[in-house]
């Protein structure tokens, strides 16, 4: 993508730009942190992306090239993965690494990289782009909080329970954890499997990832995280996710924590604390800093924040949103909104449902009540008098009621102009869009 005598071109990127991308976002990316110099973390993550991750492959990465050196100057990367919505598969792209070097900063590259994303994940049928970063930055290009992001709250470390164990690890009754190892693979993707047939958004993963997660990843990699396995005697029951290292802070964080059986939550959340607290420990004998606190990045109703110790509140974060077709998302979720209204019991009694969306508009198509199909509609001039229209609800809003991050109440309440036609509407729309558990790790 070359404008007439532009400096740069925007092209994918390529095997052969390993070396300078590693260099140009080790240089970049968290320099605070570095005092300047280039960070190692960030150097073996961005070479282990290019050179061995199972779901990345190098044209995942949007390069600006400068034309006059041939070299990168500006890069991001948009990690592809399936995540599932209460048992919807639903493609989404994470965009990480967005960084421009300093003398080239000013030129509109980042808009332009984004840009490029943004018509890949078009062409590809990608309908969700999420991304973490500078607050409010990318609302510029279409990005809304649309998802939720921890919540939980932070233990300290006086708070977690003692070691104990009630005997050998494989007596009965007695939980364990302790670190996984690839033969775990297949045990961990089957729990993956059943929690992406759940209510809750996940990030379900396959043996391969899990694989990548426990042995493919370089010990300087930044986002390497260490798996634990729950075992029940000799079964593995589920999993624990938590970092590599403290923070600077001198937290442990948590990023994910499964339960194959709900009745074993109460058990296994004062294991799970136990052992965090022992690793805690031994992290701080190696480290600079105390152990502080255990940092769970899950949400206040998770169950291992639930039944584990009390902690210190803290205010949920989320993720950035972004969908350029609403319609389109809105027809990969029709098995989901048929199944709600089915179980409520609700019939629509017409032939469609038509949602406007200022500039666009869907059409939710039933026969004898039931949800059929959802296609794009021509949208009203003017939404709120058009007798043809059920609802008019803007893009963000929308999003944010289709990953489940709002209710429809708090849409109303949020937005005047979230319209709808009568009480029947807004009952079925309620029905349709139900708060959900954000319980997404996602595959970085």
């Amino acid at each position: 993508m070359t404008r007439e005598g532009d400096r740069y071109t925007i092209r994918p990127g390529r095997a052969s730009d390993a070396t300078e991308l590693v260099r140009l976002h080790a240089a970049v990316q968290l320099q605070a942190g570095t005092g300047g110099q280039p960070h190692p973390g960030i150097a073996a993550w961005v070479d282990g992306l290019l050179a061995g991750h199972p779901s990345v492959a190098p044209d995942d990465f949007l390069v600006a090239e400068e034309l006059a050196t041939g070299r990168p100057v500006a890069s991001l990367v948009g990690l592809r993965q399936d995540w599932s919505l209460a048992g919807v598969r639903l493609p989404v792209v994470q965009v990480e690494l967005v960084g421009t070097a300093p003398e080239h900063r000013g030129n509109r590259l980042t808009d332009r990289l984004l840009a490029a994303l943004h018509e890949r994940c078009a062409a590809d049928g990608v309908p969700v782009q999420v991304i973490e970063g500078i607050p409010h930055f990318y609302r510029r290009f279409g990005y809304h909080y649309a998802l939720a992001n921890g919540g939980a709250s932070t233990v300290p470390a006086a708070a977690l329970p003692a070691a104990e164990r009630g005997g050998p690890d494989d007596a009965p009754g007695v939980m364990t954890v302790d670190p996984a190892t690839v033969a775990n693979t297949e045990a961990l993707a089957g729990i993956d499997r059943q929690l992406a047939d759940g209510e809750a958004l996940v990030c379900p993963r396959d043996a391969a990832l899990w694989r990548h997660e426990i042995g493919g990843r370089a010990p300087a990699d930044l986002v390497r995280r260490v798996v634990a396995v729950l075992r029940h005697g000799g079964d593995v029951r589920g999993y624990l996710v938590h970092g590599a290292r403290l923070s600077d802070a001198g937290e442990l964080t948590v990023f994910a924590a499964a339960c194959q059986r709900p009745a074993d939550w109460q058990q296994a959340a004062a294991t799970m604390h136990a052992y965090l607290g022992r690793v805690g420990q031994q992290y701080a004998a190696t480290a600079d800093r105390p152990f502080v606190a255990v940092r769970p990045v899950l949400d206040a109703n998770h169950p291992l924040v639930r039944l584990g110790p009390p902690g210190v509140p803290r205010r949920p974060g989320a993720w950035y949103a972004r969908t350029g077709d609403p319609v389109d998302l809105l027809a990969r979720l029709r098995p989901l909104l048929h199944r709600r209204w089915q179980a409520a019991d609700l019939r629509w009694p017409e032939p469609a449902l038509v949602i406007d969306m200022y500039g666009r508009a869907a059409r939710l198509e039933f026969t004898d009540g039931e949800l059929t199909a959802v296609t794009a509609a021509r949208p009203a001039v003017s939404p709120s008098t058009d007798p043809g229209t059920h609802a008019a609800i803007p893009p963000d809003a929308l999003l944010q009621l289709a990953l489940g991050h709002r209710t429809l109440p708090e849409v109303l309440d949020a937005w005047p102009d979230c319209l709808l036609r009568d009480h029947l509407t807004e009952h079925f729309l309620t029905v349709a869009f139900p708060q959900v558990p954000v319980r997404v790790w996602p595959r970085n």
